[in-house]
């Protein structure tokens, strides 16, 4: 039970850091549902060690740009609203 809790709130987290990376990488509001589900899978691969620390996962994907998803890439170019 405690396992189960302790994986749906570092989930929860995740997702929290990842939303709130692309609002702050965009400079908008939080990140559209399309923003999320393209990046989601770039921030649990490449930055999961920089969860939950915003600002960190944003600086690491950044870093990682030639290493990102092409739907995460145009994230980040402003190409997808």
């Amino acid at each position: 039970m405690i396992k189960n809790a302790r994986a749906h709130l570092l989930a929860t987290l995740m997702l929290l850091a990842a939303s709130t990376s692309f609002a702050m990488a965009a400079g908008e509001q939080p990140g559209t549902p399309a923003q999320k589900r393209a990046c989601r899978p770039d921030v649990y691969r490449l930055c999961a060690a920089e969860i939950p620390n915003v600002r960190d996962i944003v600086r690491c994907l950044r870093q990682n740009m030639s290493r990102l998803s092409p739907d995460c890439r145009a994230v980040f170019e402003n190409r997808v609203q």
